[in-house]
């Protein structure tokens, strides 16, 4: 029925040009690693599939192919020019936010936060929230609107977090980063089992980085897992391999062979082992139940489509649910498109679902505790200290 609509990934891992040689970092990058495991690929569930596309997500797509594509293409060629990359998240500061959203600037161990707020003040459940962007782009202002948004359809407060990002820091500081985020809100009074993690693009790729790692950290599992449009395949040869790669309203093929290189070429001017950690190779029993979204002409659906098979293989619940024809994370465009207002109430209905289902919880701890790969490397607890700080709305 959508077979040959769907197809996959981009946005390969991007290097990082600091050197980071702390003992922290060092054990950091040993707990990373040790959650990678290769598992096999039997067939996965069957897709939830949202059929038809309406007349103004047909016009977003054809907008962003002759805008977006053709400018990613010529950053494709000379990728050492981050030009706009770093100024998109400023410039986002000028998009309003949405009505009676409160919000709470919050400071982490080392970047930036928001906590946010539509009107569920005083509710126990919360979502950690990891923005996409390749590693190397957006922010916290150019996500404010669709975290209100989940915020509003959950029922639940969201953490936001300004993750540090390539070329300065490499991907293992962003995966620290989202469980200092995670060790913030358990400080903070919630229960793990009122937290969902969740994330878009890259950021679907630290939603499930960072719950592996929280095994492995002896913190408590989350509630569940969120993942839109993830990058979860670090190898592009799938995704150029797919009889779908040209048809992509936003990523040309040319981005998925410049960014497969820049992981090893991070690799060897770092001299640290191995850059491409995907969380399709980890051990992934023991994870809570994961909701993935996905649009089914965008270059990242064969990432959703094995990251689904390995963690059905694994015995973890999941939901795939595949819109038809829908761009990369077109949830962001709920101003435009009604398939995104309808995609985020089912977010917000699985977020919900997730964090009253508690019986099972136990079980899932003792499962992750017990497939923990490196029991002697810890993160020392200092080094992620919890930082109280009195939660008010802001106008």
């Amino acid at each position: 029925m959508y077979g040959d609509a769907l197809y996959r990934s981009v946005l390969a891992h991007f290097a990082s040009v600091q050197e980071c040689g702390d003992e922290v970092a060092a054990t950091f990058d040993e707990v990373v690693e040790g959650v990678a495991a290769r598992t096999p690929a039997p067939s996965g569930p069957k897709p939830d599939f949202f059929p038809g596309a309406s007349l103004r997500s047909q016009v977003l797509s054809h907008a962003l192919r002759v805008t977006v594509k053709p400018l990613l293409a010529v950053w494709a060629q000379w990728p050492s020019s981050l030009w706009p990359a770093g100024l998109i998240d400023p410039a986002a500061r000028i998009v309003p936010p949405l009505r009676g959203v409160g919000r709470q600037s919050v400071r982490l161990e080392n970047c930036d936060a928001e906590l946010i707020d539509a009107g569920n003040t005083g509710t126990a459940t919360v979502v950690l929230y990891l923005h996409g962007g390749g590693f190397l782009t957006c922010g916290l202002n150019t996500h404010r609107r669709l975290v209100s948004r989940i915020s509003a359809s959950a029922g639940a407060a969201v953490l936001s977090v300004g993750y540090r990002m390539m070329p300065r820091h490499p991907i293992r500081d962003a995966i620290a980063d989202g469980v200092d985020g995670y060790r913030w809100l358990l400080g903070q009074g919630f229960d793990a089992e009122k937290i969902v993690i969740a994330g878009d693009s890259a950021g679907g790729y630290l939603t499930f980085m960072t719950a592996l790692t929280l095994a492995d950290l002896d913190l408590p599992c989350p509630a569940g897992l969120v993942a839109l449009s993830p990058l979860t395949d670090m190898d592009p040869a799938g995704k150029l391999a797919h009889p779908g790669a040209d048809r992509c309203p936003v990523f040309p093929r040319s981005v998925l062979i410049t960014f497969a290189d820049l992981p090893d070429q991070g690799a060897r001017r770092r001299t640290t082992g191995k850059p491409r950690i995907s969380p399709v190779d980890c051990i992934l029993a023991g994870l809570p139940p994961v909701l993935i979204q996905v649009g089914s002409t965008e270059m990242l659906y064969p990432d959703a489509e094995l990251m689904a098979e390995r963690l059905a293989a694994a015995g973890v619940p999941v939901t795939l649910e595949v819109w038809d024809r829908q761009v990369h994370v077109f949830q962001a465009a709920a101003d435009l498109i009604p398939e995104a207002d309808h995609a985020i109430r089912q977010i917000g209905n699985f977020i919900r679902t997730a964090t009253t289902a508690r019986t099972i919880h136990s079980d899932r701890d003792d499962d992750m505790v017990a497939l923990r790969s490196i029991r002697a490397s810890r993160l020392p607890r200092h080094a992620h200290r919890a930082v109280r700080m009195p939660v008010r709305r802001l106008g």
